[in-house]
């Protein structure tokens, strides 16, 4: 090859490159002006790789924040006050065959986040690396966990011999009586397992072993004492943290805690479970722990939207931890 044609040989290769580069810059450049101009509330997280590019928009009812892709892909919900957020992942289905044919399928994975979310909480710190990790993270959680105390749920110890997970009957005890184990609760007292609470659970303490004795969430012990999560299903109403959700098909997310009046007839709150979202026929699923079902179970005979078609319990609110 002569001289000159090298030359223009490599020319010709470095206008290509910069050409390319120059479209591909142009291209990340559309995508994110497209990203600002979509509308007011909505803000970018530049990243080194325009690909895991999130914007966060702004909802209401209850006020919280929407993360989606460059795609426009919904990622993540997080709701103000609350520490549950929803990330969307592979599709996984629920389902308690030996109590109904119901079955819930859904892309919905609950996890913690490590603090209460506020509508600044875009820009924190520990969102990018916590949101990262969630989005790509396969392990149990708050839903799987919930589904591991149906009828004839396999059993697990650990490794101290304690029987954290398996087929829970119904009782009057909390999580402590259901483990077995002695319990100090911090800023509170110790309080000792019931004799005859083993491997038992009520609706307050079917909740209170899944989000606080398996996902982390704060407990407050019986008498009251301590921040977090208290003993009774009316308590858990009245809690001054975490999010209070329209009782409304629209508004659930799987995840939040629903409280009853068993009775129907009255505005005492009695009863909690974790909705976990739409069967088959498109109807709203939960799970709690009962006597009927004895133990923990996928209401099949608990409607939530159709209770004035027949007597039984009666929704009265919807928090979101």
């Amino acid at each position: 090859m002569s001289r000159r044609l090298a030359i223009h040989v490599v020319v010709l290769c470095t206008v290509i490159a910069s050409s390319a580069a120059a479209v591909a810059h142009l291209a990340t450049e559309d995508r994110h002006r497209a990203f600002r101009q979509t509308g007011a509330g909505i803000r970018i997280t530049p990243t080194a790789d325009p690909a895991r590019a999130y914007r966060f928009e702004r909802l209401t009812a209850p006020a919280r924040t929407v993360v989606r892709d460059e795609r426009g892909v919904i990622v993540a919900t997080f709701t103000d006050g609350a520490r549950t957020a929803v990330i969307n992942g592979p599709t996984r289905t629920f389902q308690n065959p030996t109590r109904t044919q119901a079955q819930v399928t859904t892309p919905a994975w609950v996890r913690l986040t490590p603090e209460p979310w506020t509508a600044s909480a875009d820009r924190a710190a520990w969102l990018r690396p916590w949101l990262d990790a969630a989005v790509a993270d396969r392990s149990d959680d708050v839903l799987a966990v919930a589904t591991q105390y149906l009828n004839g749920a396999a059993a697990a110890t650990d490794a101290k011999a304690v029987r954290f997970r398996g087929d829970a009957r119904f009782g009057h005890a909390d999580f402590s009586d259901y483990l077995g184990v002695t319990w100090s609760f911090p800023g509170g007292p110790t309080e000792k397992p019931a004799p005859d609470g083993y491997g038992a659970l009520d609706p307050a303490g079917y909740v209170r072993l899944v989000y606080g004795y398996r996902a982390g969430y704060p407990l407050r012990s019986a008498s009251g004492a301590g921040t977090g999560l208290p003993r009774t299903p009316a308590a858990m109403a009245a809690l001054d943290a975490g999010a209070a959700v329209p009782a409304d098909r629209l508004a659930l997310q799987p995840g939040d805690l629903l409280f009853f009046s068993r009775s129907g007839t009255g505005t005492e709150v009695d009863h909690v479970g974790i909705f976990f979202g739409l069967d088959q026929n498109g109807r709203p699923r939960f799970l709690s722990s009962r006597k009927r079902t004895d133990g923990p179970a996928f209401s099949d005979d608990m409607p939530l939207f159709d209770q004035g078609t027949r007597k039984g319990p009666v929704l009265r609110s919807v928090r979101r931890l």
